[in-house]
Order: C-alpha cells, then structure tokens, then sequence
C-alpha cells in the first residue's frame, strides 16, 4: 500500500491503515516516530495476506511464452510498490516479464530494493521513483510502451489527483489493448458496503478529506476519458475488488 506523504506521517498512519485494513488487527512492524524507516526490509501482513488471491487473479491476465527475461518481455508497472512485497510474489510465476516498482518515498527504496534483490527469477527491477501526477516520460517511459500497469491500496490513500494520473498515465503509456490493475475497495452508485467499508471511508476521511474509497461509476467515466474500459471486476476477499481495465 501507498500514502502521498512524508515517512514521519507514515510512521503515524501505518498503525492506523493496518488496524483498518487488517482482519486480525496485526501490525507488521512498529516504529517510532523518530525511527527511519529506509534501508529496512517491510513485511505489511495485509499486503502478506492478499498477494495470493491477487496473483491468481495476474494467471488469468496475464499473458508471457518466455521463460527468462529478453528483449521482447512484457513490461509490468506497478505504481506505489509500498514494501515492494507485492512484486516479489508474482515474479517468480512469470520469468519472462520484467516487473518494474516505483514509489515516490525514497524511504520505502531500501524494502523495495531488498525483495528486487532476493528475487529467485531475477526479474524484478531495482525501484523507480515515479509520482503518478507526473507524465511517465518524465521518467524515460515512452508512450505506448508498458504491457501491464498495476496499482493496489493507493486510489484511497491519496489525493484524487493521484487516481486522475494513474488513469492519464494509463492512457498514454500503455499499449493498444495493454492492460490497467487496480486493487482495493470501492463503491459503487454512491454506495459503500459492508460497514467495516464505510467506517474504514470515513476513518481516512477524518486523517485526510481528501482521501477515501473511489466509486467504480466516476472511475469508468475517467477510464473513458483516457480510452480505458473497465473489462472485468473481480471480488475479493476482505471486501475488496480487483478491476481489469483495458487500454483501446
């Protein structure tokens, strides 16, 4: 998962997110507020928890006939890496496809760059510092160059701009018939479900207004606008959702 702020307010509203987020109310590691966390390697027990159900979900989408890293491998672009666990898992069930993290919190680097490193298939990159408000050629990413662009736990955790460049970004930098996945909980006509959603909204809403669970219907109209179709939604466990959207 990703926050759009400082390591300081992370150290804060870590606790926090993984007491929402988590079933269990487990917390992966405790740091102080004077604590630092870079160069420490991250275990977030929710990002533990959903990286299965997520790579089953890649094995249908996901489409790679080479075994090992070559010049024609697919691309994956996942934007706010977080602890970088996420890529770490799916790598080894595609070897072909070169996984690329990136972050805008250069703390978060040295997590990242630990699991790129222990990675048995040796195809996951080191981290790229990226802010998605930004154009990705501003990063050295050419238009209609990625295969796969995958963001999990930030649309609510940031602001809205964030979620408005994913989609930009998506649109431009993608290939033809290239795919966007998103990950985590939304609404849908305006309506959040279950409860534990909606005091989860209205938690991050109290941090930060300008957070919050996005709904499906204002996210299909931004997809449109950036020649983005949502193609399939799958549920997930915990009360979030996996959205398959497809560049045309």
């Amino acid at each position: 998962m990703r926050f759009y702020f400082s390591a300081k307010k992370f150290c804060h509203f870590k606790v926090f997110i993984e007491r929402h987020m988590s079933k269990n109310k487990d917390i992966a590691c405790a740091f102080n507020v004077s604590e630092s966390i870079k160069g420490e390697k991250l275990i977030y027990p929710a990002a533990t928890r959903n990286s299965e159900p997520i790579l089953q979900v890649l094995k249908r989408f996901i489409i790679c006939d080479i075994d090992k890293i070559e010049d024609v491998s697919p691309i994956f672009l996942e934007i706010a890496s977080g602890s970088g666990q996420h890529l770490f898992h799916f790598a080894p069930y595609f070897p072909g496809v070169k996984f690329q993290p990136s972050e805008i919190d250069e703390n978060l680097f040295g997590s990242i760059t630990y699991y790129a490193q222990t990675c048995p298939t040796k195809n996951m990159l080191p981290p790229l510092l990226l802010d998605i408000r930004n154009k990705l050629n501003c990063y050295g990413i050419d238009d209609n160059s990625i295969d796969y662009m995958y963001s999990a736990n930030m649309m609510h955790i940031s602001p809205y701009e964030c979620t408005v460049g994913l989609f930009e970004n998506a649109g431009q930098y993608l290939k033809t018939d290239a795919l966007m996945i998103t990950y985590g909980p939304y609404s849908k006509d305006g309506v959040i479900t279950p409860q534990s959603n909606i005091d989860f909204n209205a938690a991050l809403k109290a941090r930060e207004p300008s957070w919050g669970i996005r709904d499906i219907n204002d996210l299909i109209k931004l997809g449109e606008e950036n020649s983005l179709s949502l193609i399939d939604t799958v549920e997930m466990p915990a009360n979030n959702k996996t959205l398959i959207w497809k560049k045309n």
